[in-house]
């Protein structure tokens, strides 16, 4: 066994046997370690008389192999751990990988649903029966105020302006906001009180808009998968969930022209650069658009 296997496999017993790490991690752990072991080799050096520019070199190979941040991110992990191991066993005086840089992952698009899979999902309870009557009202909520799921089936009598078509929202931090339920939504959420909620209720009491056939509030467990069963009947391949409509309520009033600080009012955002991510997806939606329909597209 070479130098550096015996520094390896030593680390992931110590690993092991203080944190317990799974499986997984430890053959992650080993696997990146053999790597960075290999190409300090070749520049005749063990993985325990590495230095900072080492680390760096190793890294800029994995960019030019076409490694992501993520990939980047994973080895940096891993050596943290190992070099960190290193100095509590006095192996080493200085930690090679200190004042390595994260690098940024970039923060990822979310994914939205068009209009017209949106219209198929609304269209898929079956609104003949009080449970699909009552899921059709909070899909019909949801995109129509982009409420996060935790803020729709909290929703209480006492947040309903069914005279101004408003519901008041208490949001992260505490933050109170107006939102506009729409006309579609506020006939809905009307019909959902007048026929389903009391069929669901009988004489029980609950303060929560939206209940189950236990007389209990809705849970985000139930409504998840609701829509995961109702983007099944409306033939939608891609991954739905509650954020995902979210998501899709944001991206639609963007491509409509709406503007990006009152998106981000309706939203419940304290930042705008939180919002400013759906301009890419609706740049993105416009960019197909111009590229189907204009003649030098």
């Amino acid at each position: 066994m070479t130098r550096n296997e015996q520094l390896i496999e030593q680390f992931l017993d110590s690993a092991w046997a203080e944190r317990g790490l799974s499986d997984n991690t430890l053959q992650s752990y080993r696997y990146d370690l053999q790597i960075l072991g290999d190409q300090l080799q070749k520049r005749g050096k063990d993985l325990d008389s590495a230095g900072r520019d080492d680390l760096l070199h190793f890294l800029a190979t994995q960019v030019q192999q076409g490694r992501n941040p993520r990939s980047l991110s994973r080895y940096l992990s891993g050596f943290r751990q190992f070099y960190q191991w290193l100095l509590r066993e006095g192996r080493i005086r200085k930690d090679p990988s200190a004042l390595i840089e994260r690098p940024k992952m970039g923060r990822g698009l979310p994914k939205a649903l068009s209009e017209t899979q949106v219209e198929a999902l609304l269209e898929a309870p079956d609104t003949e029966t009080v449970m699909g009557l009552r899921d059709r009202t909070m899909l019909e909520l949801m995109y129509a105020t982009g409420l996060r799921v935790t803020e729709l089936i909290g929703l209480e009598f006492s947040d309903l302006g069914m005279n101004q078509g408003v519901v008041r929202i208490m949001g992260k931090g505490n933050k109170e906001r107006l939102v506009p339920l729409g006309e579609e939504a506020l006939n809905w959420l009307q019909k959902y009180l007048a026929d389903a909620r009391p069929q669901l209720m009988g004489e029980g009491e609950c303060p929560q808009v939206f209940v189950t056939n236990r007389k209990a509030g809705m849970t985000r467990q139930a409504f998840w998968h609701a829509i995961k069963r109702y983007a099944a009947v409306a033939s939608i391949s891609q991954s739905v969930s509650p954020h995902v409509l979210r998501h899709s309520f944001a991206t639609h009033l963007l491509n409509h022209g709406a503007d990006l600080r009152v998106v981000q009012l309706l939203l419940g955002h304290s930042d705008l650069s939180t919002t400013q991510i759906y301009t890419h997806i609706a740049r993105e939606g416009l960019k197909a658009l111009h590229s189907k329909h204009h003649p030098r597209g």
